[in-house]
This record gives structure tokens, C-alpha cells and sequence, in this order.
């Protein structure tokens, strides 16, 4: 007779799971063995469970598939509670298989006993925990089309006994998913019509919820003569091919994506939660198109709410609207995105001989010369701001980062789920030097399961977007400072090529020679630290908080930095 972790391992097979990611325990002999046996779906052994999570998640962002990981009991599963958080705020389908305590020292303060159905309970759509083998059929079926149907984390929670005891043979079943067409009904679409065709200043908000809708976005942007202004996590799926295009608005973003949000009378919301209140337009109407009414008005007060998938809804209102003839909002939009853009691609060049190098200069380089379908992920902090300004997307590219969860070190983490699904496709991590060093051992992972990951190191030796942060609010700069190693020397020693560069003269000829390399391999460059990623407008607070930390500087003895400051700086003043 099969034991459950044969059913379970049987299940997965039959739905198309082809990689495990985790690290084993005793109470996940039961699973491991069963894998063994099975042959067919491969085990990617990390050195964390925390990057096990991510990289299910990464896997699970690009194929839009159920992905797997599993922790041991205790301590082993804990650890991938940071991964699925960022998994279930992304909307993404993981099943994680968290061991727990033997089934008879439930309750009893065992040796690595926690209560992990409450603990996961926060970070899942379903947390339920297998008590008896006759259950693991149902429940399994059960927390696969709970991830797959709600795109967040499923969690099974069973004891390594209970793993291992026999149970009936029981048939198998693909979880198909479902891709339902969702519109809202004829008399909000005809309303939202009226309304857009009687206005002159629509701006267009898309984020994540454009996927797959690129073509109807485009035609109904251009019936309104309409900006597209994208939130990071759409900026993979609408920025190619886009005439309406302005750039991003927000902390990452830039002037003309405000700008045209600003200035708007309506604003149309496309498949987006994005977060920041502050970026809003204050007197506009603003209508939220979203497949989950629960997010309406999450952000900002909605005055037409419409359900429905970003397809389907762009298609309908794009039929029932006449092309706006009156275009100078457009027009001004895209003129000013052409200034703010050249700007931005001045500041990516390279430094005086001697100079730390501007960070803008490694983004462009690596973006010139990057695969038309790589895939990019990006660290929290300010790797995801040069990736959001200075990379290209192609239709083929994708960009992945912890967009909502906002974790530290999920950049190398991501990296390794998106590469294992293709050993072929190029994967380039944008990592800061402080989520690298969080996450170092999984170095180790790239090597042993021989993923040819690229990672870029922006080395600037400090947290630099918590220093930004404090210098907006009017701090001293304190406890930021990085210790750094020769990043690329311990790749080296961890089996990846690697490369360090300290000068621009050098940098181009190494990131061709970095991309090129066959096999992990890892560029670390030395940044300039007091390079400063303007937010797309300043406030008035901001100025205030940036003027404190110059006098408090001063008086702390550190004036010499705000010299370094002013000189990195002074070509974005002018």
C-alpha cells in the first residue's frame, strides 16, 4: 500500500510539478523518500527555506503554475513563513508542505514544537493541518484549488508520521485552472462610458491586473487619448510597444508619470492596488476596474467602481467610446515623459577616472546588454529603483521583485526559481550588498544545482534607501554602514565566476564578459553611495527633512558628506 507522502508526491506528478524546493528534515524523510522513488520531479536543495519560498514563488510568478516548497518541522517551516508572505501578497499559486511535531507529542511542548496551522494562517488562503491518511486525498485536492483559484498560498501541515502511514490506494486528478471572463454589467459600463467620453484629461493607472490585456489597454488609451502611466508590477506588461506610455509614478517612478496622474480630471485604474495615498489626484474622478471587488477604494476615494477582468472590461468600454479628437493632455504628457526620460538617460554614464560609479551607468549597461527575454529580479531598496528606470521591457522580459511584501534579499532568492525553470533562459538579479550579504549561502544553491544565475551587486557599503529615507526625514544617517567583502572573491570561492569592478572604464567590457559567462556567475560593482534617487516630486516635508539632516549633519561633525552629496548629485540639479 502507498504511504500518504507517496500520494502527495503521486498528486503533484499528476498536476504538473516538476521542482520541489526546500531543505530535508527527519519528519520529511516520508516526502523525500517518496521524490526519490518518483524520479521525475526534481528536489532543489537550498541552504534557507526562507529562499525556497521565494524561489517557489518566482517560478510560480513566471508560469503562472502551482509551485511547491517544504520545510521541516518546527524551526524548518518557520523559516518560510518571509517567502510566503511575499508569495501570497504577490498573488501567486504555492503550496507549501510545512513537517510538524510526531502526531502522539502534539500539545506536549515537544523538542521543536510550534502551532504551525495559526502560524501560517496570516501569510495563506488555506492552513489546514492532515491528521489521519484518510483526509490527504480531499485536503490535498482541496489546498491545490485553494492556491490555484485565489492565486495565494496554500499550507498542509503534517506530521512526519502521518507522512509515512499507509493509506488506500487513491486515483489522482489534475486541478485544472479555471481563466473565467468577468465584465461589469451593461449599465455601469454605459455610465463609465459617458463619463469618459465627456472628459478631455483621462489618465490611464495600470498595474499588474494588465496582464495578458496589453493589445485592449493600447486601443482603449487610444480612444481616449489617454496616458499610460504603470505601478512597478505592471511595467513588465504594459511598457513595450506602448505610444501612450509616461513612466511610472511613485516612490520609483518619475516627474512626467506624477505629472500626468496630477494633472488628470479622470483617472482610469487598470488592475492596480497601488499604495502610495500621496500620488492620488485630489479632485479627479477616479474609476477601479478590478476582478476583486475587495480592493476597491482600497487606496483612494473611488467614484465608479467596476468588477471585472482588465481584458474584457478595456474591450467593452473601448466598443462603446468614439475616438477623443482633443489630445493635448496626451500630447503634453508624452513630451514631457521625452524630457524627463532624457534626463534620466543622462545621469547613466560614466564616472571621472577614480570615481565610485554611478549606478544608473551599471543599470543601462547591463539593460543594453541583456537578453531581448531575460528575466530580471530586483532587490527591495535601490536595485528595484534603477531597475524600474533603466530597464527596458520587450514583451518577452519579465521583472520580478517583492513588490508588495517589500523584503529585503529576495532578489537572489527569486533568481533561482525563475532559473530553474529554464537552465537556458538568462536571469539577472539586481542585488544591494545588504540583501546579498542577508542572503549569502544561497550562493551555494546556484552552484550545486548548477543554475547559471546572473548577479549584479550594487555595492554602495550601507542600506542606501534607508539612508535616503532618513535624510527626507531629517536624520543623521546612523547604523546604515556595510562591512563589505570582495563580493566577487566569495563567489569565486563558492564556485560562481566572479568579477569586481571599481572603475567606469572597466565596466562595460566586464558586464559583456559577465553576461556571456557559462554558468552563475557574479559582478561586483563599487557604486557611489551619496547617489540620490529622486522621488518624482518633492514635498514640501521632504525639503524640510533634507534641510534638518544638513544642519544636523553639520553639527555633528560630519559636513564632509554633505560635500560628497552636493558633488554626486549637482548634474541632477540642472
Amino acid at each position: 500500500m502507498p504511504t500518504v507522502a507517496d500520494h502527495l508526491i503521486e498528486q503533484l506528478d499528476t498536476q504538473g510539478v516538476r521542482r520541489i524546493y526546500g531543505i530535508p528534515g527527519d519528519s520529511l524523510n516520508g516526502l523525500t523518500d517518496s521524490l526519490r522513488e518518483n524520479g521525475r520531479i526534481e528536489w532543489v536543495h537550498h541552504r534557507h527555506e526562507e529562499a525556497a519560498a521565494f524561489a517557489a514563488a518566482a517560478e510560480a510568478e513566471i508560469t503562472g503554475e502551482l509551485t511547491v516548497c517544504v520545510g521541516s518541522c518546527g524551526p524548518g517551516n518557520l523559516h518560510l513563513i518571509n517567502g510566503l508572505y511575499d508569495a501570497n501578497r504577490s498573488r501567486v499559486p504555492v503550496l507549501a508542505i510545512a513537517a510538524h511535531i510526531p502526531t502522539e507529542e502534539i500539545g506536549s511542548n515537544y523538542f521543536q514544537e510550534t502551532h504551525p496551522v495559526e502560524v501560517f494562517r496570516g501569510c495563506s488562503v488555506y492552513a489546514e493541518q492532515v491528521s489521519d491518511p484518510k483526509q490527504m486525498p480531499r485536503m490535498l485536492r482541496i489546498a491545490m484549488r485553494e492556491a490555484i483559484e485565489k492565486r495565494g498560498v496554500a499550507v498542509l501541515v503534517i506530521s512526519g508520521d502521518v507522512a509515512l502511514a499507509e493509506m488506500e490506494r487513491t486515483p489522482t486528478q489534475k486541478i485544472t485552472k479555471t481563466n473565467p471572463r468577468v465584465l461589469p454589467n451593461e449599465e455601469e459600463l454605459e455610465r463609465t462610458a459617458e463619463i469618459l467620453e465627456g472628459s478631455r484629461k483621462i489618465t490611464i493607472l495600470a498595474g499588474a491586473g494588465v496582464a495578458g490585456a496589453h493589445d485592449e489597454v493600447i486601443a482603449l488609451a487610444d480612444k481616449l487619448g489617454a496616458p499610460i502611466v504603470h505601478a512597478m508590477r505592471g511595467k513588465e506588461h504594459i511598457e513595450y510597444d506602448n505610444p501612450f506610455d509616461v513612466g511610472m509614478t511613485g516612490l520609483l517612478g518619475f516627474a512626467s508619470g506624477a505629472k500626468a496622474i496630477a494633472e488628470c480630471d479622470v483617472l482610469l485604474m487598470l488592475g492596480t492596488d497601488f499604495p502610495y495615498q500621496q500620488f492620488y489626484p485630489q479632485d479627479a474622478t477616479i474609476i477601479q476596474v478590478d476582478i476583486r471587488g475587495e480592493q476597491i477604494g482600497k487606496r483612494t476615494r473611488v467614484d465608479i467602481p467596476l468588477v471585472g477582468t482588465v481584458k474584457d472590461t478595456a474591450a467593452a468600454l473601448t466598443a462603446l467610446l468614439p475616438v477623443q479628437t482633443r489630445r493635448k493632455h496626451l500630447e503634453t504628457a508624452v513630451e514631457h515623459y521625452r524630457k524627463t526620460r532624457t534626463k534620466l538617460d543622462e545621469l547613466a554614464t560614466p564616472s571621472k577616472p577614480g570615481a565610485a560609479i554611478h549606478p544608473q551607468y551599471l543599470a543601462r549597461l547591463i539593460d543594453q546588454y541583456a537578453a531581448e527575454d531575460a528575466i530580471f529580479t530586483a532587490d527591495v531598496g535601490s536595485p528595484v529603483i534603477w531597475a524600474a528606470r533603466y530597464l527596458t521591457m520587450t514583451g518577452k522580459r519579465r521583472v520580478l521583485g517583492s513588490f508588495n511584501h517589500g523584503s529585503m534579499a529576495n532578489a537572489l532568492c527569486h533568481a533561482l526559481g525563475a532559473q530553474a525553470i529554464d537552465r537556458q533562459r538568462q536571469v539577472i538579479a539586481f542585488a544591494g550588498d545588504g540583501g546579498l550579504a542577508m542572503m549569502l549561502g544561497e550562493l551555494l544553491t546556484a552552484t550545486q544545482n548548477k543554475l547559471p544565475i546572473k548577479i549584479v551587486v550594487f555595492n554602495n557599503s550601507s542600506l542606501n534607501f534607508v539612508e535616503l529615507e532618513m535624510k527626507a526625514a531629517g536624520f543623521v544617517t546612523y547604523a546604515t554602514d556595510l562591512h563589505n567583502p570582495d563580493f566577487g572573491a566569495v563567489a569565486t570561492a563558492s564556485g560562481l565566476k566572479g568579477y569586481r569592478v571599481d572603475d567606469s572604464a572597466q565596466l562595460e567590457a566586464t558586464v559583456q564578459e559577465f553576461l556571456a559567462h557559462d554558468g552563475p556567475a557574479l559582478l561586483d560593482v563599487v557604486t557611489d553611495r551619496q547617489e540620490m534617487s529622486m522621488p518624482p516630486e518633492i514635498k514640501m516635508e521632504q525639503a524640510k527633512g533634507f534641510a534638518l539632516y544638513a544642519i544636523r549633519t553639520v553639527l555633528s561633525g560630519r559636513g564632509d558628506e554633505l560635500l560628497d552629496l552636493a558633488k554626486t548629485n549637482w548634474r541632477q540639479m540642472f
